[in-house]
């Protein structure tokens, strides 16, 4: 069987050179292309980062914290709201942490302007989904450096590639929820409403997805945390945010730097979590509503 391996490994696939001849032929005829998307992406970015900067810190706390109790009416929710942001204000880590709450919700937006719609659209059209599962499969489970090297080559180094690394990573999560929650509203509830007229839009709309939107919801919601768990992978391509000191954290050995950078990592998160918890209720009240 040695003649087989033999064979085998010296007719190799050449499917890294044939990529790489891909990636440079794209970017010599469409380097323009990509630099739109850069710059048009770079200054949103960085002057809503800017912007939030600008607030003196203890008006951005108390504006958070009032969001919190607007959504979730808990004061505890509120007390840690302050409390944590207070804590990554004293560890000197207020603008990554302004950096990444952006980065997240610029990528979050995105995501969700691409999959829900695609989402809707798969419950139309049934061939769409089972042409969609496999390029989704393989967005979630393909290691992210594998698309991180060509982003940074087409994009340059900085937000951007970071930017569309995370929306690659986490735009499957609204594209399978939106159309689990739509598939999965009951005959009986569809059947009412087509007994009462309604058009194929009124149907959508009024009908399946008030119906679907606890789940929904559940994909803005996994879409926030996938793209917040992307927030250490885009700083190795010149993201900004609390990714980069955790970066630098693992090139200097400096463990307190790692748990200072970590620990605001958790506290961002545990605000962002807990706040659209509330949205979910909302949603799943709106459901029973309809």
């Amino acid at each position: 069987m040695d003649w087989f391996e033999e064979f085998i490994a010296d007719n190799k696939v050449p499917i890294g050179r044939w990529g790489k001849s891909g990636v440079d032929w794209i970017t010599a005829n469409f380097d323009w292309f990509f630099d739109g998307i850069t710059e048009g992406l770079r200054v949103p970015i960085e002057g809503t980062v800017d912007l939030l900067l600008a607030l003196p810190p203890i008006v951005f706390i108390i504006a958070a914290a009032a969001l919190a109790w607007f959504l979730q009416r808990s004061w505890m929710l509120a007390l840690f709201t302050i409390l944590g942001l207070a804590f990554i204000l004293n560890q000197g880590l207020w603008e990554p942490m302004i950096e990444t709450v952006v980065l997240i919700v610029f990528a979050t937006t995105i995501s969700l302007a691409i999959g829900v719609p695609i989402g809707i659209a798969a419950t139309q059209r049934p061939w769409i989904y089972p042409a969609l599962s496999p390029v989704l499969d393989m967005m979630q489970t393909i290691p992210t450096f594998v698309y991180l090297v060509p982003t940074l080559i087409l994009f340059g180094l900085g937000l951007v590639p970071g930017l569309i690394a995370t929306v690659i990573f986490a735009v499957p999560a609204p594209i399978r929820l939106t159309y689990l929650g739509i598939s999965e509203v009951p005959k009986a509830l569809v059947e009412a409403g087509e007994a009462f007229g309604c058009t194929r839009w009124q149907l959508l709309r009024k009908v399946k997805l008030p119906a679907a939107l606890p789940t929904i919801m559940a994909g803005v919601n996994q879409c926030i945390m996938l793209s917040l768990s992307m927030v250490v992978i885009a700083a190795l391509v010149g993201a900004s945010g609390l990714g980069k000191p955790v970066v630098r954290s693992l090139n200097q050995v400096n463990v307190p730097l790692g748990i200072e950078s970590g620990l605001a990592i958790v506290v961002v998160a545990i605000i962002l979590d807990r706040m659209l918890r509330q949205q979910r209720r909302r949603g799943q009240a709106a459901a029973r509503g309809a």
